[in-house]
């Protein structure tokens, strides 16, 4: 099964930026879809931003205009570009499979130790 490594997290300040990373230890031009998750204390899981392996892109109403997701099918890398940071987006941030289409909450791989952003002043 494909391992999934997520990097890139530290603090920020408000309106900050940031660019996380996910690597994966086999070719992800297989998988229809990879996403980004987050998860702040007390609350669910929840998907933030995917992509298709043809570049078609689902966000979060709350990440709109502020996160890009990319994807690298020859690095095998998806990327998530992070703007305009907001206290609310504090939380560990996962990489994954959406398993039943873009916009999944479902996940088709195993979670890994994720990245933790922090927003703050």
């Amino acid at each position: 099964q494909v391992q999934l490594v997520e990097s890139g997290g530290g603090s920020v300040q408000p309106g900050g930026s940031l660019r996380l990373s996910c690597g994966a230890s086999t070719s992800i031009s297989r998988f229809d879809f990879m996403g980004w998750y987050r998860q702040a204390p007390g609350k669910l899981r929840e998907m933030v931003a995917s992509i298709s392996r043809d570049g078609q892109t689902h966000y979060a109403d709350y990440v709109k205009g502020r996160f890009t997701i990319s994807r690298d099918n020859a690095k095998n890398t998806v990327d998530l570009q992070m703007n305009s940071l907001k206290p609310d987006d504090t939380a560990v941030y996962y990489c994954n499979r959406p398993a039943y289409g873009i916009d999944s909450d479902y996940v088709a791989g195993s979670w890994g130790q994720g990245t933790q952003v922090t927003v703050s002043s």
